[in-house]
């Protein structure tokens, strides 16, 4: 026999105390063809005794009234009051009464008796929980506070019910049914993970997202196949997701997008994706910078179109990360050509575009019954000293015009739109680093801005609005970043340099 000395004996008492904050022990239970109790009239009792059913479990729903026809599965009624034996025939018990008193009576027969039971009115006298379920049978998510903060629980269950796809379910059942001629093929479970990551947390995966099981079920079988073939994994094609980042702003970023982020086995992301953005990406993702500013590329396009290329054959989990939407003035279309063109299989997901995200942002509606009837994307880039558009189709004035990448080529814009017949008052702003704690409006009109915006230190991105709309930021204006936290922030957005 060992004795613990006063330190040991120290350790183990707080391991107990650690122990012991962890209120319940989650726990799934397999009730097929067990014996269940369900105590109580009415739809609550109902509802309990349909989840129990649905797990396969022998129910008895014991009350005054006989359930509907329509209760299908239901293996018998009793029209009793509860005795004190009862527990002893079933594996749990549920005590739904309306009487607090009755099913406090309950949950002390089952107490005596050793069996497992919940009393809805009290958690007290439980001793076990109904969580918040999320189901996509067969995968099954459980959330419980312990009744300690059920509305926090009932907020997590909303979040993650929007997280995970519909689709999931018919990706476990498939799963189920392949596992037996897996474990036959692979016999070791560690390096049957190594088989699954590929195909969870990659692309594949991501195609359930849009509710496309079968897809991933001919991946799977096509995985098993070169698996089983001794097909050298180095050798597998990957997958490029050209992804929307949005204008700066995470929680603007798509579901989707956020999944990709945090599945890729690598991100190329350019200048104009904010870090906040860049930080949800998992430890283990490798980096790669491909930032662009006017006269500096970091790396040319041509370039980027090669690397993701050479990235997927490879066999990597690709997630091309572009500021706003890639398909707006982003080369997307560029990249997914150069993708094509190899055979590299590649998917699209839209993100929120500058226009969208920094006019919202600065209270600026873009189309207003009283202002503006259309509205028109185009890009203010400078090409040896030159903007070139058809500047005729931009006299209207009920037309709200947004210049992308507008603040080297201010001054030109501004003036060259008076000479097409704008007049010199017609309202126009400036939105530097749009959606981020960064975010300054610089409002004026097309004769002021130029001189307003020159005596401003602003970086980009800028974006550029022009039309009676903007007339509207000073009512509108809903978005007041923290300055004080602007003032201290390194914005990523101006940096060049390399991301970690």
């Amino acid at each position: 026999m060992v004795h613990s000395t006063p330190k040991n004996r120290y350790r183990t008492s707080v391991q107990l105390s650690n122990t012991v904050n962890m209120r319940l022990y989650p726990v799934f239970l397999s009730l097929k063809s067990r014996d269940c109790l369900v105590v109580g009239d009415g739809p609550n009792a109902r509802r309990r005794a349909r989840m129990l059913m649905r797990c396969g479990a022998l129910v008895t729903l014991m009350a005054k009234d006989k359930p509907p026809a329509s209760f299908d599965g239901l293996h018998r009624h009793l029209d009793r009051r509860f005795r004190e034996e009862d527990p002893a025939d079933y594996w749990l018990v549920i005590a739904a009464m309306e009487d607090v008193a009755s099913n406090a009576s309950i949950a002390q027969a089952c107490q005596k008796h050793r069996t497992f039971c919940h009393e809805v009115t009290s958690q007290a006298n439980s001793s076990f929980v109904l969580p918040a379920i999320i189901d996509r049978s067969p995968l099954l998510i459980a959330i419980s506070s312990g009744s300690a903060a059920t509305a926090l629980v009932l907020s997590l269950k909303r979040k993650l019910d929007g997280l995970i796809p519909a689709a999931y379910a018919q990706m476990g059942e498939l799963m189920d049914q392949h596992q037996g001629k897996l474990e036959k093929m692979i016999p070791k479970q560690s390096e049957r993970a190594l088989f699954w990551r590929p195909l969870l947390d990659g692309p594949i995966a991501q195609h359930a997202s849009s509710n496309t099981a079968a897809h991933f079920e001919q991946s799977l079988e096509k995985a098993m196949a070169e698996y089983d073939h001794k097909v050298d994994a180095k050798k597998r094609t990957g997958f490029v997701s050209l992804v929307g980042a949005g204008p700066g702003d995470p929680d603007l970023l798509t579901l989707r997008a956020l999944q990709l982020i945090q599945s890729a086995d690598v991100i190329v992301y350019d200048r104009l994706v904010s870090e906040s953005i860049v930080d949800l990406r998992r430890k283990d993702t490798q980096m790669l910078y491909a930032g662009k500013a006017k006269s500096e590329h970091s790396m040319p396009q041509v370039a980027i179109n090669q690397l993701l290329v050479d990235l997927a054959i490879k066999g990597h989990n690709v997630v091309r990360l572009k500021g706003g939407d890639p398909f707006i003035f982003g080369r997307g279309g560029e990249e997914i050509e150069m993708l094509a063109k190899n055979n590299i299989p590649f998917q699209v997901v839209p993100g929120v575009t500058a226009a969208t995200g920094c006019s919202a942002y600065a209270g600026i509606p873009l189309t207003h019954r009283d202002h503006a009837q259309s509205c028109v994307f185009v890009t203010g880039h400078l090409k040896n000293d030159k903007i070139n558009l058809n500047w005729k189709d931009f006299h209207d004035p009920t037309q709200t015009i947004v210049f992308y990448m507008g603040l080297t080529g201010l001054t030109r814009i501004c003036a060259t739109l008076i000479e097409i017949g704008r007049l010199a008052d017609t309202p126009a702003a400036l939105v530097e680093q749009g959606t981020t704690a960064n975010q300054r409006t610089h409002v004026g009109t097309l004769e002021s801005l130029p001189a307003l915006v020159e005596h401003r230190a602003v970086k980009a991105p800028t974006l550029l609005i022009v039309g009676s709309v903007v007339s509207l930021h000073k009512t509108l204006n809903w978005f007041q970043p923290d300055q004080s936290q602007a003032d201290t922030t390194q914005s990523h957005f101006s940096s060049e340099k390399s991301h970690p």
